[in-house]
Formats: structure tokens, C-alpha cells, sequence
């Protein structure tokens, strides 16, 4: 293959990464940017972001952040892009928290009051939609909706949003990612939370949610990019690569984030990401492809990569000028296909160890 085909959802039973002959700022209209683990963590931007989100940028390619992080405004998140280097318009960005607004406000007569559990985010977005959001359960609130709310969230939040969810109260959130990559490492993100007043309410209430994988997320940012040929770009399988297949359209995952290749390789199919790269300077330049040969190994460059003894074998030259990653697509190939075919992926200790990883 050339290029991917657009088809996320239908390529249920893709076995390899797919080629592009040319860099895929040019065969994309539109990349749908995760922010945490993508563009920054932390708050700092991640290692050649900057200049390839400007360079993709520069060569016509429009370019969208798409987050499942509630806490923020859009307006914030682009003043905070702008700093970095990034420029960006709050009209570029969408939430988590637009889309679960969105969704209450489908549910809920207008003017409603919400009970909110995050940040100001979540109450910019249900302002916009002509809801009132309020603090408390005894403000008689139509809805209670939780979202990231940073790590200073008082304990007493999640205590006001656990009555109201045992008064009965319906209860939305934005996201259920259970951590959130940071600046000192991997934290517990708004899944965990939303797990909290799951559990101090009997662990039968179940919350409706918006954000990446599911389809009200999907739906916010097609409304707002009007993106023809989009290329969703992450960091994490179970989010940002499933919210791809769910939309049927491709996608990219860079390895700066949450996800490493150990966990790759180990990806169900509505998890394999159309293509691979080490960070976003994936974007400027073609992907090259992966190959079947005769023996039913997979190639990828001067990389070889095949199932021997229930293991992961590669074969290859070791990192030279950075095309170690032409391994990881191999090891993908020979991955994902030995699962497929025989239930289970192949041990990937000395494959891992051989590409340094």
C-alpha cells in the first residue's frame, strides 16, 4: 500500500503498519493532534514539535487539537500552544469538555443546571451551550459531569458529585482515561476520579461519556474541523488510535506519550494505528512499507522481523541514523499477524532488547 486508506473502522484485521510514498502532511488535509504526550507534557513541548508542527503547517496542512483534557479553554490551551511556539486560535482546539456539553445539552431542557466536578473548561463549554453550571448538589442540578480537574482538586468534589449521583442525579464525563502523562511521570487522569464516585456509589451507577474513543468526541471535531481527509495523530492505543477506528480514519501514533512498543506490539486490532513514528517529525516525511517475503517474515528497510520457537526474532543492523523504527514497524508486522493467526503475540524480550528498547 501507498498510502492509508482512510478505512479505519473496515481494516479490522489490519496485520502492518501502512506505507506512504509521499510525507503524510501532504496526504492529509488535516491532523487531529492529541495535546498530552503529543505536543507537550507537562506543560513543555516535547522534543521537535514545535518545528514539525510548524514545517507541516507551513506546507498547507491545517492542523486541529484534539484532547480529552477537560481542564482548560480552548482560548487557554491556544495562548498556551502560542507560547510554545505553536500558533493557534481557540478555534482550533476541541475538548473533551465541548463534547460532553454537547451531549448534556441533547439530554437536558435548556438553561439547566449542571452540577460540575473539574475545571473551568467544563463550565466555558457548558456555557456555550446555554447551560448553568453550578457547585453544589443542593442547587437541585439537572446533571452532574466530571472532568480533569488537575491534581490540587479538593477531595470534597468528588464527595459532591457522589451524592448526586446516589440521589439518582444522571451523570456525564467528559473522559475515562485513567492517567494522564506529565512532566514527573505518568498521574492518574479523570478515569481514576470518575472510578472514585463509581465505587463510594455502589459501583452500579455507570456515567455516560464524550470524550476519545467514543463517537461524541468524534462528532465535536468534525463539526468544528470540517477536516475531508483527517489523519488522527496520538500517543495512546485505547483513546486516540481506537477513537481513529471507531471514525473510521487513519491514524499515527508517536511514541512520546503513554504507549511503548512493548505495548504496541501487543495491540488488539481496533488498536494498531495506521502508521508509526518516534515523535511528530513522523508527519513531515513519506512512511515506508512493510513487507511480506517469501518465508512469511516481515520487512521493513534492512530490518527482518519473524515468529521462531513462540518469540519475536530481529534481524537488522542496529540504530543507524534513527531507522531503528523501520524495526519496531517490522515487529509490528510479525506482531500483530502471529496474534491474529495463532491467539496470542510472541515474547518480545530480545526483539525489544535488540532494537535498544
Amino acid at each position: 500500500m501507498t498510502v492509508g486508506d482512510g478505512q479505519g473502522r473496515q481494516d479490522v484485521g489490519r496485520k502492518r503498519p501502512d506505507g506512504s510514498a509521499v510525507p503524510l502532511s501532504e496526504a492529509y488535509d488535516t491532523a487531529l493532534l492529541d495535546l498530552d504526550g503529543v505536543v507537550y507534557a507537562g506543560g513543555e513541548a516535547i522534543a521537535h514539535a514545535v518545528e514539525a508542527l510548524g514545517t507541516a503547517r507551513a506546507g498547507g496542512m491545517h492542523l486541529a487539537y484534539v484532547t480529552n483534557n477537560a481542564l482548560r479553554t480552548p482560548d487557554a490551551v491556544a495562548e498556551h500552544l502560542t507560547e510554545l511556539g505553536v500558533p493557534a486560535e481557540a478555534g482550533d482546539v476541541i475538548t473533551s469538555a465541548q463534547a460532553v456539553a454537547r451531549l448534556i445539552a441533547d439530554d437536558v431542557a435548556p438553561g439547566s443546571r449542571v452540577l460540575v466536578i473539574g475545571g473551568e473548561g467544563l463550565r466555558v463549554a457548558l456555557r456555550e451551550r446555554g447551560l448553568e453550571p453550578v457547585e453544589s448538589v443542593d442547587d437541585e442540578p439537572a446533571a452532574v459531569v466530571q472532568g480533569y480537574g488537575g491534581p490540587g482538586m479538593p477531595w470534597g468534589r468528588f464527595a459532591e458529585a457522589a451524592y448526586a449521583v446516589g440521589r439518582g442525579v444522571p451523570w456525564y464525563a467528559s473522559n475515562t482515561d485513567l492517567t494522564i502523562p506529565g512532566a514527573r511521570g505518568i498521574g492518574p487522569g479523570n478515569g481514576a476520579a470518575v472510578e472514585v464516585v463509581r465505587i463510594a456509589t455502589g459501583g452500579r451507577a455507570e456515567p455516560k461519556v464524550a470524550g476519545k474513543p467514543l463517537p461524541p468526541m468524534h462528532r465535536e471535531t468534525v463539526l468544528r474541523t470540517g477536516a475531508r481527509r483527517p489523519l488522527v495523530v496520538g500517543d495512546r492505543l485505547d483513546t486516540d488510535i481506537e477513537g481513529a477506528f471507531n471514525g473510521g480514519v487513519d491514524s499515527l501514533l508517536v511514541l512520546t506519550g503513554v504507549t511503548d512498543v512493548a505495548q504496541l506490539l501487543r495491540a488488539v486490532p481496533e488498536h494498531r494505528p495506521t502508521y508509526v513514528d518516534l515523535d511528530l517529525r513522523g508527519l513531515l516525511v513519506g512512511q515506508p512499507e512493510v513487507v511480506a517475503d517469501a518465508d512469511g517474515a516481515f520487512v521493513c528497510g534492512d530490518w527482518r522481523a519473524s515468529v521462531s520457537g513462540g518469540a519475536l526474532v530481529l534481524d537488522g543492523p542496529g540504530d543507524r541514523d534513527g531507522k531503528s523504527m523501520d524495526g519496531v514497524r517490522a515487529l509490528c508486522g510479525a506482531a500483530w499477524s502471529a496474534a491474529d493467526a495463532l491467539g496470542g503475540v510472541p515474547d518480545a524480550g530480545e526483539a525489544l532488547a535488540r532494537l535498544g528498547m
